[in-house]
Order: structure tokens, then C-alpha cells, then sequence
């Protein structure tokens, strides 16, 4: 296997990993390749190893192909229409391919092979690359593919992503570091995401000593939260739950924030009055059982709509199929009025807490979220520090960059 074409680039290959699921790993890659785009003609980008996927047309193969459902979402939203999707996602991890490799149904070196030539694709028809991880850095470990594997490959500089904070933040960044070390990958910064608003300045100061004394290493961005971007829409519920809302598609784009959910076991009469105080923007929750409750919001719905007045609350049905369902003459009121009413086939108690530790993943349907996602990571980002890391051919030059010198201390 040849070492890929990298020194004609005018920077090494930027990989983004987390430090474990949920970071905000995706959000990243969005800002990183939107902010490349301003400063590269071509940005390449590639997911080497992949686990949720979905299947697309390659041009090049005039085929359809199976690819990590992110690279979908950043070649349409980025329009890379110089890569072809055939050369985008070489592995992909579905149930049962770790037994198959363990078995040696699956050869290591076809697959690291498949991994090394999309590279070198994507590489030859772009200016710039951008290649996202899986997970954790150790995530691919058990068929010898994980990302400091791949990183080391590719000719890669890491970028760490972690959650806010500092404590418990540097040890998961510890762990996920000593294994790039360990690869012979050189960290190129480290972001820190979905920081509490009262805590934004002392942890971009703390993290970024932690990091430049102990590791000479520079924090790129230090993102704070916005809970909008973990609110999920309708659609996310819908895949969720493995249903379809009962009507209201139109609004399956709609979010609504996890926290603000109402479990409806109250009177008719207070269910009403809730309606009526409460943002307008709220899910609420009950058992399929009840037909006062949906009734009154059936009610209330076409009332706001003959008054033209703004009314965005939508309806979680509870109860398992096929013992509890809706009378017939409730789903025609439903679809009549349109109203956005998810029936899903779980108890009240599992459906509230299956949504409320839920955490909605970007896709290319939600051009809103993903909007917002880009806007509010991507000025966060310090590009000019990351370029000059990855740009950097000395260790001497990317180790000790003149910025973090001042007042830097001697851990070792």
C-alpha cells in the first residue's frame, strides 16, 4: 500500500474525532468544511469508517452504493459535486460485520485497501481534505480500524471534539489524545462544544492553559451551547419510533424542545387552560385513551386556525398497538383538520423517556437545523491557527507555534 499524495497539498488532512458520541462531532465537520470552502476551491471530504447508512446513486459506477448517511449530508448541502459518492464512505460497519472480520470472512488489508484508495480519490480532486471519524478515537479498534489507525494512514492532523468543561472534559480528551500519540498522529487542536453560557470564559481559559502546558496544543474553538440544536423535529420522532405522523406532514420540520414536553394526565379543563398559557410551540404527551384530551385539542387546533392566530402545538399519542388504538371517527377528525398528531406504540413512561434522552442527529432534511448548526459553530473556529498547524511540515513548527510559547510551563 503506497503512502498517499499529500505533500502537494498546501495542508495535510484535517480528521475530526470525538471523544464520544454526542459531541457535536458533525456539527464540527459542517463549520470546518464551510469555513474550508471560503479559503479552498475543492474541499474534499470522507467518512473511512461508517455506521448508519443509507444507499445513493454513484455517478461514476452508475450504481447505487451504501454511504455513511453524513456524507449524504455534506456533499448535497456543500454541493461537492467534483467527488463521487462511489469513493466517499469505503467501509461500512453494519450489525454483525465485526463477527464476520473476527471469522476472517472480512480481510483486513481489502479493507484498510478500500480505505486507502477513496483517500486517494477524493485527494486527486481536491484542494483540501476533510475526513470524519467514528465515534470515540478508539471506535473500529476490534477490526483494526479505528481512527488513529486511519488517521496515521491518511497522512492525517486530528482534530479533537469534547463536550463543555474542564475536569471531566481534558481526562475523555486524555484517553482519546494518548492513542493519537500512540498512531503517530499529530493533534492539531482541540474544539470544545456545548459550553454553559456562564461558564464560557472560565473554560476557554482553563482548557486552553491545560492544553498548551501539558501538550503544546491549541484550542480551536470553544463553542457555547444552543439548545435548539439538540431539539428534535417531528420527522426525528417519526424515525424514532418507527411510525408516521397521523397528519400535519407539513410540519414535520417543526422542533420542540425535549425539556418543555407535557405528560397530560390532568382534567379536561386544566389540559385546556395549559393549551392556552403555555408557549405556543409545545409537545404534549398522553394516552391514546384518552379521548377528552384529544378531542379538546382537536378543538382548540381548529379554533386557532378560524382565528388565523398562531398555534404550533402538536400531539404524542401513547399506547401499544394493537391493544390500544384510535376510533376510526378520531382519525378522520385528525386528518381533517390536519393536525400534527404522532401516535407511537409505547407506554406514556417509555415514550417520555425514550424522547427526553434522545439525541437528534443532522441530515440533509433539516436545512434548518443544519443552518444553524454552520452559523453558530463556524465562527467559533479558529481557522488561521488550524491552517498554520496543518500547513506545518516540521514538528518544530507545528509543536511549538510563537503564539503559545508565551508563558508556556515545562511538564516534562
Amino acid at each position: 500500500m503506497s503512502i498517499p499524495n499529500i505533500l502537494s497539498k498546501p495542508s495535510r488532512p484535517i480528521f475530526v474525532a470525538a471523544t464520544r458520541q454526542h459531541v457535536g462531532k458533525t456539527s464540527v465537520s459542517l463549520a470546518l468544511c464551510a469555513g474550508l470552502q471560503k479559503r479552498f476551491d475543492k474541499v474534499g471530504f470522507l467518512k473511512p469508517v461508517g455506521q448508519q447508512h443509507l444507499t445513493v446513486h454513484s455517478t461514476s459506477l452508475d450504481a447505487e452504493v451504501r454511504v455513511d448517511k453524513d456524507v449524504k449530508l455534506i456533499k448535497q448541502h456543500f454541493k461537492l459535486d467534483h467527488l463521487d459518492y462511489a469513493w466517499m464512505s469505503p467501509v461500512i460497519i453494519p450489525p454483525g460485520y465485526t463477527r464476520d472480520y473476527i471469522d476472517g470472512l472480512v480481510s483486513k488489508n481489502e479493507q484498510m485497501e478500500s480505505i486507502h484508495t477513496a483517500f486517494n480519490h477524493q485527494n486527486a480532486a481536491s484542494d483540501v481534505m476533510l475526513l470524519e471519524g467514528t465515534g470515540h478515537i478508539g471506535v473500529g479498534s476490534c477490526v483494526n480500524a479505528n481512527n488513529a489507525q486511519v488517521a496515521s494512514m491518511t497522512g492525517s492532523d486530528m482534530v479533537l471534539v469534547a463536550n463543555g468543561g474542564v475536569g471531566s472534559a481534558y481526562d475523555d480528551l486524555s484517553l482519546n489524545y494518548n492513542m493519537c500519540l500512540a498512531n503517530n498522529v499529530r493533534v492539531a487542536g482541540v474544539v470544545i462544544n456545548k459550553v454553559k453560557p456562564d461558564k464560557y470564559e472560565q473554560t476557554k481559559k482553563y482548557m486552553s492553559a491545560l492544553l498548551r502546558d501539558n501538550w503544546g496544543v491549541p484550542l480551536l474553538g470553544c463553542v457555547p451551547d444552543k439548545p435548539f440544536l439538540g431539539c428534535p423535529a417531528l420527522a426525528d420522532l417519526e424515525r424514532l419510533f418507527a411510525t408516521r405522523l397521523l397528519a400535519g406532514e407539513e410540519h414535520r420540520m417543526r422542533h420542540y424542545n425535549v425539556t418543555e414536553i407535557n405528560l397530560v394526565t390532568t382534567s379536561l379543563g386544566r389540559f385546556l387552560e395549559n393549551l392556552r398559557v403555555k408557549p405556543t410551540r409545545t409537545m404534549y404527551v398522553t394516552h391514546v385513551t384518552r379521548n377528552d384530551i384529544i378531542l379538546g385539542f382537536l378543538g382548540e387546533y381548529q379554533r386557532k386556525m378560524a382565528e388565523g392566530a398562531e398555534f404550533e402545538a402538536a400531539l404524542v399519542l401513547c399506547g401499544r398497538k394493537p391493544r390500544y388504538d384510535l376510533f376510526p371517527e378520531l382519525k378522520d377528525m385528525i386528518k381533517s383538520l390536519n393536525a400534527p398528531v404522532l401516535h407511537v406504540s409505547k407506554s406514556t413512561y417509555k415514550a417520555m423517556e425514550t424522547i427526553q434522552f434522545f439525541t437528534p442527529k443532522l441530515n440533509i432534511d433539516d436545512t434548518s437545523r443544519v443552518g444553524q448548526a454552520i452559523d453558530h459553530y463556524e465562527p467559533f473556529i479558529d481557522f488561521d491557527t488550524l491552517l498554520r498547524r496543518t500547513t506545518a511540515r516540521s514538528a518544530s513548527s507545528f509543536d511549538l507555534p510563537d503564539d503559545m510559547n508565551v508563558g508556556k510551563k515545562k511538564r516534562w
